[in-house]
């Protein structure tokens, strides 16, 4: 196996071991018996299981808020945007589910400075969808409340999709949960939605 290969069935098998244990729970005795060799191995792979939590969940910000910025900034209308914020916060669960159980449980177990910074990483997010939903409103599209209740609403949709994927892949077709998350979201959300 490959170099670049090894290091990406290290971090695969690692997101298990959080995702199933949970990241104080999982010792490096864990990691490297999941990977079949030595503990001292595992520091070929990581400094450290903090350094290795922080570069997994930034990373999964980073995409995540790249994604959501390139949205908010296309041309696309109120409506298509919320669409495509679905689809977002739908694909990533089916195609990382363990990164995104990282970031619903573990993100608590960062460093305080880190902690700090993923927490304002997510409130950027949460803020710019709350700014959409109030620009629907405005627009008299999206039904009138609270915009940081509907904001934690729609956002609620989607955090139990990340334990339903790895556990019952074979059943779950990601499309589908797409499509009806979807149509539930947008009837609820929107004035007038066929």
């Amino acid at each position: 196996m490959r170099k670049k290969d090894k290091h990406i069935k290290f971090r695969e098998e690692i997101l298990k071991l959080f995702h199933t244990k949970g990241y104080r729970a999982t010792t490096m005795r864990d990691i490297a018996g999941q990977m079949e060799f030595e503990v001292a191995n595992v520091y070929n792979y990581i400094e450290s299981k903090q350094l290795l939590l922080q570069e997994l969940l930034f990373e999964m910000v980073d995409i995540i808020n790249t994604s959501l910025e390139d949205i908010l900034d296309s041309s696309y209308s109120t409506l298509e945007k919320v669409k495509h914020i679905i689809s977002l916060h739908c694909q990533i669960p089916a195609e990382r589910p363990y990164q995104i159980s990282l970031i619903s449980n573990e993100w608590k177990n960062l460093e305080e400075e880190k902690m700090t910074e993923f927490l304002n990483a997510f409130k950027w997010h949460t803020d710019q969808i709350t700014e959409l939903i109030k620009k629907g409103m405005d627009e008299g599209i999206i039904r009138q409340a609270e915009p940081y209740i509907m904001t934690r609403t729609f956002l609620s949709c989607f955090n139990w999709l990340y334990t339903e994927y790895p556990a019952r892949r074979k059943e779950i077709n990601p499309i589908e949960i797409e499509k009806q998350i979807s149509e539930f979201v947008l009837r609820s959300m929107f004035v007038e939605y066929y």
